[in-house]
């Protein structure tokens, strides 16, 4: 998943750039792109973690930071004309450095993806990719994203050479293998026992739960531009890590917490989808999201096999579960008799409704 940045230094001098400056970001992208990302849940339409989309507001910041301090005027990309990174790339340098001009030659010269192939051939430029199997891979620490090529037939079923950090489930290992990942205030901090950092704990949870076949998913999803495209994740880091913030939150966080957090995060994951990171908006919701984090601290542990990824225990200091309560056993503290004055309020509405309208109603019904 490291690239090796002096060799891509190496590609951009030999095919004529003046200059090349290239930026080690995982431990920002890890930081302050996925951490925000992870606590606020956001799952585009409840399923792609957004590897790609967190990505690149990083890197247009990065990219519009390099063009302020060289004094240029305009910045480029080569993205397509109907894909999401050309929303995502234009509107965050113009949210940051709106002086700034884009260029976005494969858009303006309308290329297909063969042509961008032949183009890039004919001039020398060294690329991974063929006509043959023409896919568009993007990877980044939090993801990888596969698409085009025979995946534009949502009918056909994934090619074995689309995956690269996930075990096919037939060749993954026969006995369940269990994780335990600790977090401090909505912070993954821990796998087994053993502290990590960000970076650090993504990649040994992507070890652990690629060997396993877990994070493969293949979603129809709905673009910025208005078009649904059939796209392939491989995203075994996050898989796990959202499943187990998720479990968490539901032992530390009140009712009314959760169920409102849950309609925060469609709306936050929407956000970074389209291309909005640096909006106010976002940031305001990340305000809240950091906020309903503070006693989200404790261990989730869970079950890797043959492709899945299960919760088989949780616990926390901080825990709102209360066995006392919530036991069906002699010991159990609740008081069943508060049980009946609470139903007669709580019912109260619906038996005003029944004997006055709900009567009505009746009479009419018959009458008819």
């Amino acid at each position: 998943m490291d690239k090796d940045l002096a060799e891509v230094q190496r590609r951009a001098l030999q095919i004529g750039a003046v200059d090349a400056v290239v930026v080690d970001g995982k431990q920002t992208f890890a930081e302050e792109y996925v951490l925000p990302a992870l606590q606020a849940r956001a799952l585009y339409e409840g399923c792609y973690p957004l590897a790609t989309a967190l990505g690149r507001p990083l890197i247009a910041k990065l990219l519009a930071e390099t063009a302020l301090e060289m004094g240029a005027g305009y910045v480029a990309h080569g993205c397509t004309g109907k894909g999401n990174d050309q929303v995502r790339f234009d509107v965050a340098v113009a949210s940051l450095a709106p002086e700034l001009k884009v260029l976005a030659p494969i858009r303006e010269w309308g290329m297909s993806r063969e042509e961008e192939i032949e183009y890039a051939n004919e001039r020398g430029i060294p690329i991974n990719v063929k006509v043959s199997s023409a896919y568009s891979v993007d990877e980044n620490l939090w993801g990888r994203s596969i698409e085009a090529g025979s995946l534009e037939d949502p009918w056909i079923e994934p090619p074995s050479d689309v995956y690269a950090w996930t075990a096919d489930v037939g060749e993954a290992p026969t006995d369940p293998e269990y994780l335990t990942i600790g977090f401090e205030r909505g912070r993954p901090v821990s796998v087994n026992g053993k502290n990590a950092g960000m970076v650090e704990l993504i990649y040994k949870v992507q070890e652990f739960a690629g060997r396993h076949g877990v994070g493969r998913i293949d979603h129809v999803e709905n673009r910025v531009v208005g078009i649904k495209s059939r796209e392939i994740y491989e995203a075994p880091a996050a898989t796990v890590l959202h499943l187990a913030h998720q479990s968490l939150e539901d032992l530390t966080l009140t009712k009314d917490a959760a169920r409102f957090k849950a309609k925060v995060a469609i709306e936050y994951a929407d956000l970074v989808y389209n291309g909005c990171w640096f909006s106010p908006h976002r940031e305001d919701l990340a305000a809240y999201i950091a906020s309903t984090q503070r006693y989200v601290t404790g261990e989730v542990k869970v079950k890797l096999h043959k492709g899945s990824c299960q919760v088989a225990g949780r616990r926390s200091d901080l825990s709102l579960y209360s066995r006392s309560l919530a036991t069906y056993d002699r010991v159990h503290t609740f008081d069943y008799k508060a049980a009946e004055g609470f139903i007669t309020i709580w019912g109260l509405p619906l038996r005003v409704w029944a004997s006055v309208q709900a009567r009505v109603a009746l009479k009419k019904s018959k009458g008819s």
